[in-house]
């Protein structure tokens, strides 16, 4: 069943082409997105807290996390997002470079819905994106 209501993304990605890409891919998409950026982990963690310059920040419904991010790693942010109450049900899906085994095991136990290895292909990467859309589309997002 196709979802109507628009989504808010929150994308924490720090490299300005994988954010031009990612943008591309999901105004491409079936599902309608609201996007937000957030450029380090301690942008994502204002921004979920609702802190400095993101008093006015919405309640994501995904999280797309880059894992090797500056200031706060995204483990940091993974496990701080499944640490709170609040937080906690929000799907995190890792977008990364890593494709060591270690990191993957760590995301799914620290609470990541999936692991995904973004390909150095930027044509590659929107279709991952577009995996990411349509998996978004089949998927019951838990209540807040």
């Amino acid at each position: 069943m196709l979802k109507t209501k628009r989504i808010k993304v929150l994308v924490v990605e720090d490299n300005p082409d994988d954010e031009t890409i990612i943008k591309r891919a999901m105004r491409k998409g079936d599902v309608k997105c609201d996007l937000y950026f957030a450029r380090d982990g301690e942008e994502a963690l204002d921004f979920l807290s609702r802190k400095n310059k993101f008093v006015d920040a919405p309640r994501p419904d995904l999280i797309l996390l880059d894992l090797n991010l500056p200031k706060i790693s995204g483990f940091e942010v993974l496990d701080k997002i499944k640490c709170d109450d609040r937080l906690r049900r929000i799907p995190v899906i890792v977008l990364t470079i890593s494709e060591r085994e270690e990191d993957m095991v760590k995301a799914y136990d620290s609470g990541a819905a999936s692991f995904m290895t973004k390909p150095v292909d930027s044509r590659d990467f929107e279709r991952l994106i577009e995996t990411v859309q349509q998996y978004w589309r089949a998927a019951q997002p838990p209540p807040e």
